[in-house]
């Protein structure tokens, strides 16, 4: 990978968990918690822990399929079938661990592509919501007082 960060399983989510915490000035414990007592204060924080979250995990997978092709390798050597196959899930799971770690860095880059005008825009609808955007429930009337159609229907003359 470019930007720094070496093809080298730990250096990946080390440095970007460097990164996070020089951007939001905070340790990634602190960040979660942050992010946990109050989700919707800050969007960008949100997702960075969301994506760092998949990132750790999607390292975490690849560690131990790299384990298990180790060991097959070791104690079958001969066999190419069951090791082929785990070195097919070796390839799977950096994909999904770089795959993961451009989304951090893209998160973490306030002048990414996408992130100015017409294209931030269309992102920033796709955010969650604070709340509905409209009222869906109905407000509560005192009983006994019409609906807007009864009230209508009350109010018009007859011809």
């Amino acid at each position: 990978m470019s930007d720094g960060i070496s093809d080298d399983a730990e250096d990946v989510v080390g440095v970007l968990t460097e990164r996070i915490e020089a951007r939001f000035g905070m340790g990634m414990d602190q960040l979660k918690a942050a992010v946990a007592a109050a989700p919707l204060a800050n969007p960008d924080a949100t997702d960075v822990v969301k994506w760092h979250g998949l990132l750790v995990e999607a390292q975490s997978m690849l560690d131990r399929t790299e384990d298990d092709l180790l060991a097959a390798l070791e104690t079958e050597p001969n066999e190419v079938d069951p090791v082929m196959g785990l070195a097919d899930r070796v390839t799977a799971a950096v994909t999904t661990r770089d795959g993961r770690a451009l989304v951090v860095r893209w998160l973490l880059d306030p002048d990414a592509p996408g992130k100015k005008g017409l294209a931030a825009e269309r992102l920033a609808r796709l955010r969650p919501r604070t709340g509905p955007a409209v009222q869906t429930s109905v407000p509560h009337r005192p009983a006994g007082t019409p609906t807007s159609a009864s009230a209508w229907r009350a109010g018009r003359t007859a011809r």
